[in-house]
């Protein structure tokens, strides 16, 4: 049985099947990234909800394992030298689980690195731009009198879907096929137009490519399963 002692967070969630990959998150459109991979490959895994509307996320157990106190994080009991290994930063771990698993991720390099560009526009621009968004939408700044940065930021998501929507002509998935990208991407759109409601404000009405892909990416079963886990406190 893997030892997770050396782990601190393992004292403040501790592990009941430490030979299970530990999934440390909330379903945030960051968090459901990993849960989603995780159910694609099948893997193993036991989920431990981070509360971040306590500031879980902050708390010195969990901080041990991301110096950023950001979710998710996972602990891979069976890591790369057989030793349990620490991942943290959502796209670091989709990549990591693409590779151990062999899916997701293609071996071909043109084919992989373009799928890397996907996975790091998404990360460098779809999620920091949609979020903050979110938060003027239904967040804290909502409040605000002055609607300058909601506008600043409806305006460059339109822009990033525009670019996706592109992407998407005639396309089923952003690469040649289901990857890492999509899974990366799918949890921030469907926020945008769902929970965030935010719609009207970016267009999204007018990018008929993004929808469509959106609509195939969440009739996946492992999607609808992923967007649920962990489950949110009652």
């Amino acid at each position: 049985m893997p030892d997770l002692s050396s782990f601190p967070i393992t004292q403040r969630w501790p592990a009941a099947h430490p030979d299970r990959l530990q999934l440390y998150a909330f379903p945030t459109p960051n968090g459901v990234k990993v849960s989603i991979m995780l159910e694609e490959t099948g893997l193993a895994y036991e989920p431990h909800l981070i509360d971040i509307s306590k500031d879980e996320s902050k708390d010195p157990a969990f901080v041990s394992l991301n110096p950023n106190g950001r979710i998710p994080a996972i602990i891979d009991p069976h890591g790369p030298d057989g030793e349990p290994i620490a991942v943290w930063e959502s796209g670091a771990i989709l990549v990591y689980l693409a590779e151990k698993t062999g899916l997701l991720l293609s071996s071909a390099s043109a084919q992989r690195y373009e799928t890397l560009a996907w996975v790091f526009f998404q990360m460098s621009g779809i999620g920091p731009m949609f979020g903050q968004l979110g938060v003027y939408v239904r967040g804290p700044g909502k409040d605000f009198e002055d609607k300058r940065p909601r506008q600043r930021f409806a305006d460059e998501s339109n822009r990033l879907l525009a670019v996706l929507d592109h992407r998407l002509e005639g396309r089923d998935w952003i690469v040649d096929d289901y990857s890492i990208a999509d899974i990366a991407t799918l949890g921030w759109v469907n926020a945008l137009a769902g929970t965030y409601n935010a719609g009207d404000l970016v267009d999204f009405d007018a990018y008929a490519n993004v929808q469509t892909w959106l609509r195939r990416g969440l009739a996946r079963p492992a999607v609808q399963r992923g967007l649920l886990i962990p489950a949110r406190p009652a």
